[in-house]
Formats: C-alpha cells, sequence, structure tokens
C-alpha cells in the first residue's frame, strides 16, 4: 500500500429516499463499491440546511473499498458538488435535494473539504478548504474545538471508529 492513502468517506443529507438512493448511485458509479453504510439518523442538531433542503433531514455515512490519494479532496469535493445538481434535476426538485460532503480517514485523522473558508481550514485549491475535524487519540476519534456538534455526538464518533478499522485492515494488505 501507499503511504498516503486515505480511506474516503462521503455524509450525505437529504430528506428523500429517492435522493438518497440518487446520490449513493453516482457515488458508486465514480468511487466504486461501498464497504460501510451507517444507518440513516435524524440531521436534527442544526436548522442549517432546513431553509435551502426543507425539513425531516436524515443524513447518512459512506466509505468506499478503493482507496483515495488525500490530493484528490478537491477534484472529489468538485464532483460531489455536481452530484448535488444532478441528483436535484434528476427529481425536478425547485431546491437543494441533497447535501454530499466527502472527506477521508487516515490512521491519525478525519478530514472534512468545503467551499467555505474560516481560520481553522485551509486552502487545497480550486476553491475547496479542509479541515481536520476529529483526531485519533487514545484509541478513538475525538473533536477539535472547531468540530461541527453533530460530528461530537458518540453515535458518529462509533461510525468513524468503525470505518478507520475497515481502513487500518486495508492497510495491511
Amino acid at each position: 500500500m501507499k503511504t498516503h492513502q486515505a480511506k474516503l468517506i462521503t455524509g450525505i443529507i437529504a430528506s428523500s429516499e429517492k435522493a438518497f438512493l440518487g446520490a449513493e448511485k453516482l457515488l458508486k458509479l465514480k468511487f466504486g463499491p461501498i464497504d460501510y453504510k451507517s444507518k440513516k439518523a435524524d440531521f436534527d442538531v442544526t436548522n442549517y440546511y432546513e431553509k435551502e433542503m426543507g425539513a425531516g433531514l436524515m443524513r447518512c455515512f459512506y466509505s468506499f473499498a478503493k482507496l483515495i490519494d488525500p490530493a484528490k479532496l478537491p477534484a472529489i469535493k468538485l464532483k460531489t458538488n455536481s452530484f448535488e445538481k444532478r441528483v436535484a434535476r434528476y427529481l425536478k426538485a425547485t431546491r437543494r435535494a441533497v447535501n454530499i460532503d466527502p472527506g477521508y480517514i487516515t490512521e491519525a485523522k478525519l478530514v472534512l473539504a468545503s467551499t467555505k473558508n474560516y481560520y481553522h481550514r485551509i486552502l487545497l485549491g480550486r476553491g475547496i478548504f479542509a479541515e481536520i475535524t476529529l483526531s485519533f487519540r487514545d484509541g478513538l476519534f475525538r473533536p477539535m474545538e472547531w468540530t461541527y456538534p453533530d460530528y461530537r455526538t458518540d453515535g458518529y464518533i462509533k461510525i468513524f471508529n468503525e470505518v478507520r478499522d475497515i481502513f487500518m485492515r486495508q492497510r495491511l494488505k
């Protein structure tokens, strides 16, 4: 295995099963087989997306069997942004139908991509920023001072620890 490979993950927020399925189909076509899929959970720690996407939002996380080069994160984020638009067109949605947030997991951290700049984010290029959202310390992922509230929950931490375990087994092959 190459030293700088990482485990691609995506968090998907949507309110309809059709939006989830449309996003999942596009993600699998581009990034290959999914090797981890969390259960859908209510996305209710913030109402940030409600104005844009409506109420009753759910979130699900996926990870992919094929490892990635972390340097590809800007291209991946731009591709997932285009997938959001494709799903909305397919569903003939009058507003945003799905939010797809890519990132990656390594032995030491969870990194998320964003189009929004802030003091703790680093510009990777092409208008895409990265932040270390969680660091792996003392046997589990732990939040940073800026970590989103939902990424701090025990449920999300459990998901990311499980995905990290898959990644660590892949590294041994």
